[in-house]
């Protein structure tokens, strides 16, 4: 029997949606015994402490270990992902043009109700990009 191998992006998403299945504040263990066990303890810590960095969990300090509490949840997640692709890019409107363009009709009326949704936008802000929207603060969605 051999172990399937999942992504970062996998394993941050499956401990997010751990977290946010406890009743409240829990450790790495229990994270770790929810996603069945598999994981080494270690492992488990790393991603928790990516997703702090990445602002979508909070940790308090019990003793000598950390009790973890969802701050976002999986949407929110995949948001930063995407975010963070779309900001490694160099042509911004070519990348969101080719990816409006690849959406099924139902996403496209989504995306165009929530854009409406949100209102006109400003320029961007940052150097060398050329799309219109918000100044965003990464904490909000």
């Amino acid at each position: 029997m051999g172990r399937t191998r999942r992504g970062q992006g996998e394993l941050e998403g499956q401990v997010l949606g751990a977290l946010r299945e406890a009743e409240g504040p829990v450790t790495a263990a229990w994270v770790r015994e929810r996603l069945g066990g598999d994981l080494a303890y270690t492992t488990v810590v790393t991603i928790l402490t990516r997703l702090l960095a990445k602002d979508v969990v909070a940790r308090e300090r019990q003793g000598r270990s950390f009790l973890w509490t969802p701050t976002a949840d999986v949407a929110r997640l995949a948001a930063l992902r995407m975010r963070r692709l779309l900001d490694g890019e160099q042509d911004r409107e070519a990348v969101l043009a080719s990816f409006v363009t690849a959406l099924p009709p139902g996403d496209e009326q989504v995306l165009r109700a929530l854009l409406e949704a949100a209102g006109p936008r400003g320029p961007d802000p940052r150097p060398g990009t050329h799309a219109d929207h918000a100044d965003h603060d990464d904490t909000q969605v």
